[in-house]
């Protein structure tokens, strides 16, 4: 397998905090930033200092952290939103504009030649600070693609770093999107990023199908945590990219601890079927599947649960069959008969049929009554 050359910009300060109603604490945000770190994560988007005295301190404060990760924050194309985000000691700047036919005519009422012209102008005055620049465009999914090459070669003729596609009302699909990536990344002197969302639940398709074509620098949040539906999911992109992109580098055993701690500071709960770091998603209730996984876990698990700091659960209910009883009472140290053991599989069925979940404590009291009541 051929390594995808990426890497990821997690942007769960930034835009996951634009979830309506999140707000990070200061104490909050080092704490995120610090696990990030310890995955890997190459780049951290700490906000948008311009917002708030507040708000650039944060980001002053993670840019001080003397982390491995660098740090990047958003700005306007205006002088004191860079002049706010110099201050502030960031690596690297994520300079938009809005680059589609309806943002222009809605948020500039100017031609979109003079919103690029004047653009350019804060990217070349950013650059000659001695930061990073990334130059993205939002609303890039809805833009006309011949004008997104010229403002991607343009902006790295005045001293662009990285140039930036947003689909930001997630209205591609992966097919699409490839196309795109193959169109915008012929002759591109620089790296290209993608910044997907998830309005019709394509946002980490996407991410990933532009990583395949080409896409170099990924944005991905927490929990796929963000503005409306949310962004790509930084666990499932990163798994993505060990399983189907050869990429190995990061440390994935800290993805259900980071999951749990953006979902406190959020209170944004996670789904318990959400793929990698949901309650469910490596539990197991079907008897099939159960006897199959005590023989070999790779027959229902494609992820290793203790990958991404998972582990594995059978759970009792109308499903279970008798090899997933015998071999969880026998980690729980009950060795019991053949007829015990059905007795108990067939109450755990009854109760599983009335929609009652099977505690542990359910499972005891069942135990004690077979061990009492239940002749060999």
């Amino acid at each position: 397998m051929k390594k995808w050359n990426v890497e990821i910009c997690d942007v769960t300060l930034r835009d996951g905090e634009q979830t309506p109603g999140v707000s990070f604490s200061h104490e909050e945000k080092c704490r995120i930033a610090d696990l990030l770190n310890e995955i890997g994560v190459d780049v951290i988007e700490a906000g948008f200092p311009v917002v708030s005295h507040n708000e650039a301190g944060c980001v002053r404060d993670l840019s001080h952290m003397g982390l491995d990760a660098r740090i990047c924050c958003l700005s306007r194309a205006l002088k004191v939103d860079v002049d706010c985000a110099i201050g502030c000691d960031v690596d690297m700047i994520s300079i938009f504009i809005a680059t589609s036919d309806l943002h222009m005519r809605i948020k500039y009422k100017k031609p979109r030649d003079v919103v690029l012209e004047q653009a350019l102008s804060m990217v070349e005055y950013a650059h000659d600070h001695g930061i990073q620049v990334r130059f993205a465009a939002e609303d890039a999914s809805r833009t006309d693609i011949a004008f997104l090459r010229e403002m991607y070669l343009k902006g790295a003729e005045y001293g662009a770093d990285y140039v930036s596609f947003a689909d930001t009302v997630g209205c591609l699909t992966p097919l699409e999107m490839a196309g795109i990536i193959d169109t915008l990344i012929v002759d591109l002197p620089i790296p290209l990023c993608v910044h997907c969302h998830d309005d019709m639940g394509c946002a980490a398709a996407n991410t990933i199908t532009a990583a395949e074509r080409g896409a170099y620098q990924l944005h991905t949040t927490v929990n796929g945590i963000g503005e409306r539906a949310g962004n790509a999911s930084l666990e499932e992109v990163l798994c993505a990219l060990r399983f189907k992109g050869g990429v190995d580098r990061y440390d994935l055993s800290h993805l259900l601890k980071l999951s749990r701690m953006v979902s406190d500071a959020s209170g944004i709960p996670v789904p318990k079927i959400k793929s990698i770091v949901g309650d469910h998603a490596f539990a197991h209730e079907s008897g099939i599947h159960i006897a199959a996984l005590i023989e070999d876990s790779s027959t229902y698990e494609y992820i290793p649960p203790n990958l991404v700091g998972g582990e594995r659960h059978y759970l009792l209910g109308k499903h279970t069959g008798k090899k997933a009883i015998a071999h969880i009472l026998h980690s729980m140290e009950h060795d019991l008969g053949e007829k015990q053991i059905c007795w108990i599989l067939e109450q755990v069925k009854k109760r599983g049929e009335h929609k009652c979940c099977i505690t542990h404590e359910i499972l005891l009291q069942l135990i004690h009554q077979a061990e009492q009541e239940v002749l060999e």
